[in-house]
């Protein structure tokens, strides 16, 4: 039963796309089906998760075909927690474009795309396969295309080919890397590989591939210097696209890193771990600096993807139990924000008429209840106490001090005061000034908008309040990433 959990995972928003497809006709029947395909992918990520937690690593292997040799599935702590955190993500945000999209959006597919987008995500999570990593990424590179360019605005179009363009490029150097990681190993399994890359004498090449991995890796996760793409591309699409890209696709990029460092490249740490020192401390700076120069909501917003991803990086640097439990918590915590801050953009959009901060104001008193919804996931990302953000941080930040990475530590203090000026930027030019055009209407906003965002929310203040919970998941998962010898052998059995 827990074999069908995980492939389930990929199955249903598969099955999704399927039947919103053929639903292209009804437009009522369509948008049902597309939220409980949505709802019943949560279910069972839930459930995956209940599993795994109470009876370890699932492990299936397709058609019976035994590991390394078939396709395996292997959904651990953090596979069942990236599924689950996925879903969650993926529900809220179809939920709210319900109340956003128009029939014309609707006839571009955009509820089958956004299905082939969560199935590609959840695949990268499950899969046990360097090779069906690739092929999750290219699913998700096809559907995330698709959904960019709905609408078909210059805009769109223009971020659309940087988006492409450098993601191609990753993808690139992905098939390149898993070429020579084959050659030199012979095989892709990633548990095989954990115990196959110390026995490579070629360790030159092996660095080469190593590099060329972190490099793909890095681009689809945005590191510094390699995220120009996002700030160009993020702010284009409609609002329910750009938050679950926000949420979700930079995301799969970290959790990639982070299994391929832990799992297959153990034999060169010192090496591996500086470059992504650097990498990290680089990408919290620039990003921040990045966001402190914007005026557009959701501008701004896209520069702080990066900056955040740079602490998720610096935990895995660091390499300690600590820190790679501040990793996973960040994740956790940052998927959850993040999404909701798009979706709250949208929601001032609509309201004030503009994302230009200059051109938005008075939402405070139109609208109060979106100034507190707003206030609970931006000064979360700020790591404000008790919010989940502070306790992401603190985390962070003393898994680095416990080892003197004082550099690291100041560059990751530093980057947290700036965006607590981008975020009270945001609070004093859209909700405190008054708007320019004179009093903004107590119009509203469609309840299919404001539940998603508020259940977001709500998942914000609780992870901050009862952290011990999440911390326990999260220390969990640093446990079996810190010691790959049990992924490899529930994958692998007793093969040598």
């Amino acid at each position: 039963m827990n074999g069908w959990l995980a492939g389930l995972a990929v199955l249903i928003p598969l099955a999704g796309a399927a039947v919103t497809l053929l639903a292209h006709g009804l437009p009522r029947a369509q948008t049902v089906l597309s939220l409980l395909f949505a709802a019943a992918l949560l279910l069972d990520a839930s459930l995956l998760m209940a599993a795994v937690w109470r009876d370890g690593m699932v492990v299936v292997q397709a058609s019976a075909w035994d590991a390394p040799f078939g396709i395996s599935l292997a959904v651990d702590t953090l596979g069942a927690v990236m599924t689950l955190i996925a879903a969650i993500t993926g529900l809220a945000c179809l939920a709210y474009a319900t109340a956003e999209i128009d029939e014309g959006h609707r006839r571009a597919f955009f509820h089958p795309l956004s299905h082939v987008l969560l199935a590609g995500v959840c695949g990268s999570f499950v899969t046990g396969d360097l090779f069906n990593l690739y092929v999750w990424f290219e699913v998700l590179l096809i559907a995330s295309f698709g959904l960019l360019v709905i609408g078909g605005t210059r805009a769109q179009t223009d971020g659309a080919v940087k988006y492409v363009a450098l993601n191609l490029v990753a993808t690139s150097l992905f098939l390149l890397a898993t070429g020579l990681i084959y050659g030199l190993t012979g095989t892709l399994n990633m548990a095989d590989l954990s115990r196959a890359v110390p026995r490579v004498e070629n360790t030159g090449v092996l660095n080469a591939a190593a590099m060329l991995l972190l490099a793909a890796f890095g681009m689809k996760a945005a590191v510094f210097p390699l995220f120009f793409w996002l700030p160009a591309s993020y702010h284009t699409p409609l609002v329910a696209v750009s938050a679950v890209f926000a949420g979700l696709l930079t995301k799969v990029g970290v959790y990639a890193l982070i299994r391929t460092v832990t799992l297959i490249f153990t034999h060169d740490p010192e090496w591996i771990n500086g470059v992504l020192l650097w990498t990290a401390g680089l990408t919290m700076l620039t990003g921040v600096l990045g966001a402190a120069a914007q005026n557009e909501w959701r501008r701004i917003l896209s520069f702080h993807i990066v900056s955040q991803i740079g602490y998720m990086v610096m935990g895995l640097a660091i390499g300690t139990k600590l820190a790679i439990v501040g990793s996973v918590f960040y994740l956790v915590h940052h998927i959850v924000v993040k999404a909701n801050l798009f979706l709250i953009a949208g929601v001032a959009q609509r309201l004030t008429g503009s994302m230009e901060l200059k051109r938005s104001g008075g939402l405070y008193e139109a609208a109060p209840w979106l100034a507190i919804l707003f206030f609970i996931p931006a000064f979360s990302l700020a790591g404000f106490p008790p919010l989940s953000g502070f306790w992401a941080k603190f985390i962070v930040i003393k898994a680095a001090l416990d080892e003197r990475s004082i550099a690291i530590a100041a560059a990751a203090l530093v980057t947290g005061l700036l965006t607590i000026y981008s975020m009270t930027k945001i609070w004093g030019e859209a909700f405190w000034k008054p708007h320019p055009a004179g009093p903004v209407e107590e119009t509203g906003a469609p309840r299919a908008m404001v539940v998603p965002i508020a259940a977001l929310a709500a998942c914000t203040i609780v992870i901050g309040l009862f952290a011990q919970p999440f911390l326990a998941v999260a220390e969990r998962t640093a446990a079996e990433l810190t010691d790959p010898s049990a992924y490899a052998a529930a994958v692998l059995g007793r093969l040598p």
